[in-house]
């Protein structure tokens, strides 16, 4: 017998269960896990897949069902009340925050100085958040976020949808996600190659046999042009355009719109949001093979080309190495916490918490089963007249005893009491370790918090928690609406027409109760100050949960109604074209001054009038 090696990974938290890592093999039970061991999976995903579907069993209380497999009947009596379920809801929303909002950094800007900036600004801002409004982009990022945060990653596709006219987005189970990582290189950077590959059952009625359908993004340099096509067996394919042959000419192939070949015989392309060309493209290939095909050592990253079934698109267009013309593939992945250096997983929330909810489930189970014995005690009866007679116990029995007779009830409720006690201790424990405090979690009685300081110190190691989630999100965020800006612009939509992609970020909203009345103070104080601008001042009171929808509105209200600044402008600058756009209204037309009405003069003499008018007085020293 050869030593037991160790593994550790990023799916050894599971160690401590023989049905992921077996005690004599070291690796996921195959009856528990058959989709993790299919031929076509690649040996370093199997622990990965094997995991994914351990952590849904768990957020759907069917942990018992997959642990019958291998413990027996006995294990499918543990109790589960939705507790790992509970946890993952409680995190989504907090790492949602109560609301998304798409900012582009510019878009407040009031300076006159910068309008053309500020107005580019807020077109892109303005056509991000209409986009996102078609595409129901809350509800998608739910779907994802609770991949993530359940299983430990989540992944986004972005393609363009010509029929409506703009970028769609859908959400893929990261089960289905095999990137060709680099075995030399950083697991934090783009993969070249991205596959998405499922299983397709059977389908008798349809004559369909069992099948693995694959969809694969990779880049690659700039071929020449390819339609579609057949080959000799009749399949769909995409084969190279030629030319016509000459006199003189053989056909030679043809390039694609708007690509150039460079002295060393490199083809590039200029990308209408990159300054320079580029010679990489990306391909879409979608395929499907049967699985009794698949024979001998190939994975999902080496199935036979030549047993694929190529699919079309609406087009007709034979995806077979289709060029998308992008230099990017729209697959994004998002890891639910910062993965370690070199890695490209990240990490499920009820990874270090599965053996507490493990020691719960036994503790729910025994105290359902105390719970019998209290609702219904056990009793001896001593001193009956005959005893082969049977009793029942229920309301209203009665039964005759003889001299010196008595019942004796055991009561278990002492027993029961402390195991409640003993669930309790195990839920606060699986609710430090995944840093989700009590009141968080809605358990805690708020009339029993001290103070709002002592309960914003319990909310630290969520804040901690939320801060390192939504950081590991921060530049997925801003990827995911940096490609819906490339799409518009290759799908040529005549909105985006001579728009420059901008970064653009996905701001989420507060998670925790906010104080509005203070933080309106706060506000207020600085901007009073002059520490503060007025777009900063919004900014702050939309984070803090004031329903204000559009900040640059909101600006142009406030300033329409300040007249009193509008006069301290006027005075500082004497413009009344400035004043009147700083009020949002148009200034008066210019004229000239009207010449000044006087009185006649009186007849007589003049001097004699100037001095009658200084006698003039009021008398009051007369």
């Amino acid at each position: 017998m050869g030593l037991k090696s160790v593994v550790i990974d990023a799916w050894s938290w599971l160690n401590y269960k023989p049905l992921f890592s077996d005690p004599g093999l070291g690796m996921p039970n195959r009856r528990a896990f058959p989709e993790a061991h299919a031929s076509w999976v690649p040996a370093d995903d199997e622990r990965r897949l094997s995991a994914y579907k351990l952590l849904a069993a768990y957020d759907n209380n069917q942990a018992a069902e997959l642990a019958e497999i291998r413990d027996g009947a006995a294990a499918r009596e543990r109790r589960e009340f939705g507790d790992p379920s509970m946890f993952i809801d409680t995190l989504v929303a907090h790492v949602m925050g109560r609301e998304q909002h798409i900012t582009v950094p510019g878009a407040e800007q009031t300076d006159a100085g910068n309008e053309t900036e500020a107005a580019a600004a807020d077109r892109v801002q303005e056509l991000l958040r209409e986009w996102a409004d078609d595409e129901l982009l809350p509800m998608r990022m739910l779907q994802c976020e609770r991949k993530a945060v359940g299983l430990g990653d989540g992944v986004y596709l972005l393609y363009w949808d010509p029929d409506k006219q703009r970028p769609r987005l859908r959400t893929y189970d990261p089960g289905f996600y095999f990137p060709v990582l680099p075995e030399d290189g950083d697991g934090a950077d783009f993969p070249q190659r991205v596959h998405l590959a499922w299983e397709l059952p059977e389908d008798p009625k349809r004559g369909l046999k069992a099948r693995l359908r694959r969809i694969t993004y990779e880049m690659d340099w700039i071929r020449p042009a390819t339609a579609s096509g057949v080959d000799q067996q009749g399949r769909p394919v995409r084969a190279p355009v030629m030319s016509e042959a000459g006199d003189d000419s053989p056909p030679v192939p043809q390039l694609g719109r708007g690509d150039l070949v460079d002295a060393q015989g490199g083809i590039s392309r200029q990308y209408a949001w990159n300054d320079r060309p580029s010679y990489r493209t990306c391909y879409l290939t979608d395929a499907t093979w049967e699985l009794g095909d698949l024979k001998g050592g190939v994975d999902v990253d080496s199935l036979p080309m030549d047993r694929a079934v190529f699919s079309s698109n609406g087009a007709g267009e034979v995806l077979d190495h289709l060029d998308l013309y992008l230099d990017f593939i729209p697959v994004i992945h998002t890891p639910n916490t910062v993965p370690p250096a070199e890695e490209h997983w990240g990490q499920s929330s009820l990874a270090k918490a599965l053996q507490a909810f493990d020691e719960l489930a036994s503790t729910d189970t025994d105290s359902a089963r105390a719970s019998a014995t209290t609702g219904l005690p056990m009793i001896g009866i001593s001193g009956v007249t005959d005893a082969r007679q049977q009793y029942a116990v229920g309301p209203g029995a009665m039964f005759k005893l003889g001299e010196n007779g008595k019942l004796t009830t055991v009561d278990t409720s002492p027993a029961l009491r402390e195991l409640r006690e003993h669930g309790h201790d195990l839920a606060d424990r699986a609710a430090n370790v995944v840093r989700l405090p009590a009141v968080s979690l809605g358990t805690m009685d708020p009339s029993k918090v001290p103070s709002g300081y002592a309960l914003e110190l319990s909310l630290g190691p969520l804040d901690s928690l939320i801060s390192g989630m939504r950081l590991a999100r921060a530049h997925k965020d801003m990827l995911l609406l940096r490609f819906v800006q490339r799409l518009f612009l290759a799908g040529q939509h005549p909105d985006w027409a001579g728009v420059t992609p901008l970064p653009a970020k996905l701001v989420r909203g507060p998670y925790t109760p906010t104080d509005k009345a203070a933080a309106l103070e706060q506000v207020t104080t600085a901007y009073d100050a002059k520490v503060i601008s007025l777009e900063t001042a919004i900014r702050m009171l939309t984070e803090a949960g004031w329903p204000i929808e559009d900040t640059e509105k909101e600006i142009e209200q406030i300033q329409a109604r300040s007249f009193e600044q509008a006069r301290l402008l006027a005075d500082a600058l004497g413009n009344p074209d400035e004043v009147a756009a700083f009020l949002g209204r148009q200034a008066p037309d210019a004229s000239v001054a009207p010449s000044p009405n006087l009185p006649p003069a009186q007849a007589g003499n003049q001097d004699d009038s100037l001095l009658t008018q200084g006698q003039q007085g009021s008398g009051g020293n007369e």
